[in-house]
């Protein structure tokens, strides 16, 4: 990653002479330098445009969704602004790579959609131009943001850069859905027909298991069954809610606040006992899908659909989409398992509030104002509400108040396979606010599930602090970015050794030592310093 930004700074810089025609803070003078332009463009009212314009964008898709140019929402919008996107579509798979190149290349489209523009990406390409600040432009032709940021300021806040300027736009679905993405399922049907209880302790999980392998529990007479499986280091599959057994809860970023103190978890006591636990009890026997380390989500999500029924446990936040929903009934979630000293915990995820780097126009952009008139319609809430889930009469319909509630799923189709279909999704541009839940839009049923099973299962055992989402300044950023990516590597990968192969404690001291001299010490002081600020700020 270093080496890749610091190419793509050269290249910038090498280009930047050839494109200064397109540059300069943003080229919101554009349209007024060009009467034919501006004759063209409506600042007020739709369309956007007089005659159609085209802008370039490059988009992530996941993998069941269409072309956007082929995505009932997009064509709509089409139809109401005037404005044509010619999308370049990447596999979401392989978006960052992808976008990194096009970036250190200087081979800019208009604009960045469903962006994932990092904290560290917004600053620095928006110092060096290749992004343009977006302020101005909200402020003279975006008024679904204005009312916004008026109702919400706190949305602005979190989106602006400590230079002051905003450089890209945000994603939010204010539902609190992501405070434990790790829910945990077994399979209840085999449970009953072994004659054995919903597991309580990590040792009445494991004895399940045990009997889970070697008991064919699906009576097919063959020894298929798949006691766990996961997506190692991945969210919402991830075993790092289990961790919380050993009373300290893994995540992501191997970070969590306890007292406002910023822990790293990869180095605890409590982690490292964990990882032997995991080695000895579940890998060495043989319960843990050895392809929980390698498999994409597709190979993942097959596991569950197999012709005979071969999936005994794993961890995904919807049953459903794992298993299919006719399967669904035969599994059911389990609260955190109390562990050898009687801890019961989860992990509550780190960050929240919203997205900051949804949606990005570069210097290339030769329509500033069109596109932030374009992406301003996605901010009124009924289309934020469409842009994430879906457009009307496909995924909701309006009911007798105009709000937005949902139509049925196509027959044998889960909610998540189909918002793939049919929508952007949650990291498209767009806000909906709490404000909007039960008013504009309702919760799509999965997510009323979600809320429930929360409540029931994971809240009375949750984490009290989290590490909140914190717009870093640039030397932070940079330092951050240069020690965090190889370090986190680092961690994940050894922890998948250490569930493999043991762990032997002079390898453990080699690892933490490592991990030091990667540059963790210093690593934890910058977002000590970022979480002391950030407290301090919020008692003014």
């Amino acid at each position: 990653m270093k080496s890749l930004f610091k190419s793509a700074g050269i290249l910038i810089l090498a280009g930047a002479f050839a494109l200064s025609g397109c540059s300069g803070g943003g080229g919101s003078k554009n349209v007024a330098e060009n009467p034919d332009q501006d004759a063209n463009f409506n600042k007020t009212g739709l369309p956007i445009v007089k005659e159609p314009v085209t802008l370039k964008m490059v988009s992530p898709k996941a993998a069941l969704a269409p072309e956007y140019s082929e995505m009932e929402i997009f064509k709509r919008l089409e139809k109401q602004t005037n404005v044509k996107v010619e999308w370049e579509n990447i596999p979401d798979t392989d978006y960052a790579e992808k976008k990194n190149l096009l970036l250190a290349s200087g081979n800019l489209p208009d604009a960045f959609y469903t962006a994932g523009f990092s904290d560290y990406e917004l600053i620095n390409y928006g110092k060096d131009g290749t992004i343009i600040p977006l302020e101005d432009l909200i402020d003279q032709y975006a008024p679904n943001l204005k009312a916004l940021f008026e109702l919400r300021p706190d949305i602005k806040s979190a989106i602006t850069a400590p230079d002051g300027h905003i450089y890209g736009l945000p994603s939010w679905e204010e539902n609190n859905l992501g405070t434990n993405p790790f829910f945990h399922v077994i399979n209840k049907k085999w449970l009953d027909k072994l004659g054995l209880k919903m597991p309580e302790t990590l040792d009445e999980y494991t004895e399940a298991l045990v009997a889970f392998k070697t008991q064919d529990p699906n009576g097919n007479g063959k020894a298929d069954e798949i006691p766990l499986s996961f997506m190692h280091m991945q969210w919402c599959m991830d075993i790092g809610g289990i961790f919380g057994a050993f009373g300290l809860p893994d995540n992501m970023e191997h970070r969590i606040v306890r007292d406002g103190k910023v822990i790293f978890t990869a180095t605890q006591p409590e982690y490292k006992e964990a990882l032997k636990y995991f080695h000895e009890k579940w890998y060495k026997q043989g319960l843990i899908d050895p392809e929980s380390f390698t498999q994409d989500a597709a190979q993942y999500l097959a596991k569950g659909k197999t012709t005979d029924e071969t999936l005994g446990s794993y961890i995904w936040w919807e049953v459903e989409e794992v298993v299919g929903t006719e399967r669904s009934q035969d599994y059911a979630l389990l609260s955190p398992l109390k562990g050898p000293n009687g801890d019961q915990l989860i992990g509550r995820g780190n960050g929240g509030g919203p997205a900051r780097g949804a949606f990005v126009i570069t210097k290339a952009n030769r329509y500033p104002e069109i596109t932030m008139r374009w992406i301003d319609e996605q901010y009124e809430p009924y289309m934020a509400a469409q842009i994430h889930w879906g457009p009307l009469d496909v995924v909701f319909k309006k009911d007798e108040n105009g709000k937005l509630v949902n139509l049925p799923l196509p027959e044998g189709t889960s909610a998540g396979e189909f918002r793939q279909k049919v929508a952007p999704g949650a990291g498209g541009p767009g806000v909906i606010t709490i404000e909007d839940l039960g008013k504009v839009v309702d919760l799509e049923p999965r997510a009323q599930q979600r809320v429930k099973d929360l409540e029931k299962y994971y809240d009375p055992f949750m984490e009290k602090e989290n590490y909140p989402s914190i717009f870093f300044n640039p030397e932070e950023l940079d330092r951050i970015n240069k020690i965090e990516p190889e370090l986190i590597k680092y961690a994940n990968t050894q922890r998948g050794k250490f569930i493999v192969d043991g762990v032997i404690d002079e390898q453990w001291d080699s690892y933490v030592k490592t991990l030091e001299k990667m540059g963790l010490n210093e690593l934890m002081e910058i977002y000590q310093t970022g979480l002391n600020r950030y407290n301090a700020n919020i008692k003014k």
